[in-house]
């Protein structure tokens, strides 16, 4: 009996060990469960309250083009697919290589605003912009010649001479264009996002007057869309810079023009030229598709219908374009600052899985900039 008793003994806190190392690794899952929703809500709401205004930037930005189209569409057949096949063209040649270039400034923001070196924010955003404004150079002169590359191309000869007049209009939104990208950047980078959606929403209010004085009532009609453009775009650089240059937020990431952004321009080329590339074929995959349309049998219904349809798919398409920026700021800032930790890398992951395959393709994209 004193050995069974001693057995049953010894044995007892064993068990009572076991079951309490059992609740004890109970409430631990239930903590680390309650913690890792915590996160994967936390981040949510971080990425939600960025991308919601990136995703408006983005639209209203876009729609300054197709306002520009709805305007022309109402002077006839011609006007219309004059103005989508130049539209086209416009992203093919131009603009889509400029937002390319400037979206390695992504990284080089990021990396620096993370870093807490604010300064270099303001030296890479001006580095950015005299790289783009150089490559705007050759854009013009390929713009410039636009009638006689479409004609090369089999295109219509009247829908050619159109688009040609048209782009010729558009020359100077180039120079904006790539200014414009750079300014969004640098925002950006520094969640400085609020500011850039209210310009955006001003100029493209500004855009639908302008447009209608220019398109019916100065004369111009499909010139007079293309010239709006222009001056949309560098209205919105202007409410940009003047932001920037007296807002308090940017006080230490913009101190002023600086001799030192003409250094290191060939690093920056070798980061632009991968992005610019990989920009590039996924816009034209799009783009293409109008200009092809010019070579069947009735090229001015075929491009105004494609155009149309073109367009908003593309409107579609900058909700995912506004989700990958966001994402590509928090990510880049997060590694900047310090190794993440298993648990942060879990709840990021958790919360990229609402991803679809276009804004899969737009983080995968921005990702391989680093």
């Amino acid at each position: 009996m004193e050995r069974g008793d001693q057995k049953s003994s010894l044995q007892s806190p064993l068990i009572l060990s076991n079951e309490r190392g059992h609740e004890f690794d109970g409430e631990t899952s239930q903590r680390q469960s309650i913690c890792s929703r915590a996160n994967v809500i936390e981040e949510a709401t971080k990425q939600i309250w960025l991308a919601g205004p990136l995703i408006a930037v983005s639209l209203l930005q876009y729609c300054l083009q197709v306002i520009s189209i709805m305007f022309v569409g109402h002077l006839g057949e011609l006007a219309l697919s004059s103005a989508s096949i130049a539209s086209s063209f416009a992203s093919v040649s131009g603009f889509s290589v400029l937002l390319g270039m400037g979206s390695a400034l992504e990284t080089l923001c990021g990396q620096a605003f993370g870093a807490k070196q604010y300064r270099m924010l303001g030296i890479h955003t001006q580095r950015a912009m005299l790289t783009l404004l150089a490559v705007s150079i050759p854009l013009a002169i390929i713009w410039f010649y636009t009638s006689n590359i479409l004609v090369a191309l089999g295109q219509d000869h009247e829908i050619s001479t159109g688009a040609g007049t048209y782009n010729r209009w558009m020359i100077p939104s180039l120079f904006a264009y790539g200014i414009l990208q750079c300014l969004n950047r640098f925002l950006q980078t520094q969640n400085n996002v609020f500011p850039m959606m209210i310009c955006s929403a001003i100029t493209a209010l500004l855009h639908i007057l302008v447009c209608w004085v220019l398109v019916f009532k100065s004369g111009l009609e499909s010139k007079g869309a293309a010239l709006s453009i222009t001056i949309s775009i560098w209205v919105n650089v202007f409410f940009l810079a003047m932001y920037i240059k007296f807002s308090q937020a940017c006080i230490k990431t913009w101190t002023g023009f600086s001799a030192e952004a003409l250094h290191d321009i060939i690093s920056f080329i070798k980061l632009a030229l991968p992005s610019a590339i990989m920009i590039c074929l996924e816009y034209w995959s799009f783009e293409m598709v109008v200009l092809l349309s010019g070579l069947l049998p009735n090229p001015k219904l075929e491009t105004s219908v494609l155009s149309i349809s073109l367009n908003t798919c593309w409107m579609v398409y900058m909700i995912s374009v506004g989700l990958g920026g966001a994402i590509r700021s928090r990510e880049l800032k997060r590694r900047t600052i310090g190794s993440p930790s298993h648990d942060h890398d879990s709840h990021y992951r958790r919360c990229n899985s609402w991803n679809n395959n276009n804004f899969g393709t737009q983080c995968l994209g921005k990702t391989l900039q680093q």
